[in-house]
């Protein structure tokens, strides 16, 4: 049950993951564009969650809040260099 509920995981992160970068590579302006590298960022991130619980490696947590709290600045960031230009 556990091999089948990882295999569901990450096969939906890995769809996620792809349309994401669809959404990315294919957006129409330059803030679709900007969402869809925060959600890229975020899926990145729970692919690293689920690793972290498959594995049991807690270490990985520590990377996951880290990337996550740089990740956050980032779209911050960029949200204000988007309004600025606008």
């Amino acid at each position: 049950m556990n091999a089948i509920f990882d295999f569901l995981t990450f096969s939906l992160l890995a769809w996620a993951l792809a349309l994401t970068a669809l959404r990315l590579i294919l957006g129409p302006s330059l803030p679709d564009r900007a969402v869809a590298l925060d959600l890229l960022g975020t899926v990145v991130l729970a692919f690293i969650a689920a690793n972290s619980l498959q594995s049991g490696e807690t270490l990985l947590l520590d990377v996951l809040l880290v990337s996550a709290i740089i990740l956050f600045l980032g779209t911050i960031a960029l949200a204000h260099y988007l309004e600025r230009i606008r």
